[in-house]
């Protein structure tokens, strides 16, 4: 069976978009991490402003939010290179369809994973 590349434009149109999503899903994730990062360090100004007293913090607000930071960075290095590979297997009549995104089922286990997290620490806060 001889393997032909793809010719249709829409086929390369709808790898753009898809690339572009994950994109917009990497830079969300970072700007959330930057906002829940930066939201402890207000809360944290915001007590010792209003107490005047020493505040206990833990540390998590600054920890997650990074840790959000760099899984937005991790969606943007896989999108490009994801992008590249399937530009490639367009290219050359490899792409097989029906494949499963194990990319978007780790992102969305991982996301998943770590609302759990923070329902149980706002559960423990309470």
């Amino acid at each position: 069976m001889e393997k032909v590349a793809e010719q249709d434009p829409r086929v390369y149109f709808a790898a753009e978009r898809t690339f572009l999503a994950w994109i917009r899903t990497g830079l969300g994730l970072m700007g959330i991490g930057f906002a829940v990062s930066r939201f402890g360090l207000f809360l944290h100004q915001m007590s010792a402003s209003m107490a005047h007293l020493p505040t206990r913090t833990s540390g998590i607000s600054a920890w997650s939010g990074i840790a959000l930071v760099g899984l937005g960075v991790v969606v943007n290095v896989g999108a490009v290179v994801r992008h590249f590979q399937l530009i490639r297997e367009l290219s050359s009549g490899t792409w097989q369809p029906g494949r499963v995104s194990k990319d978007a089922v780790v992102l969305g286990l991982l996301l998943a994973a770590a609302g759990v997290g923070m329902v149980v620490y706002l559960l423990l806060i309470r």
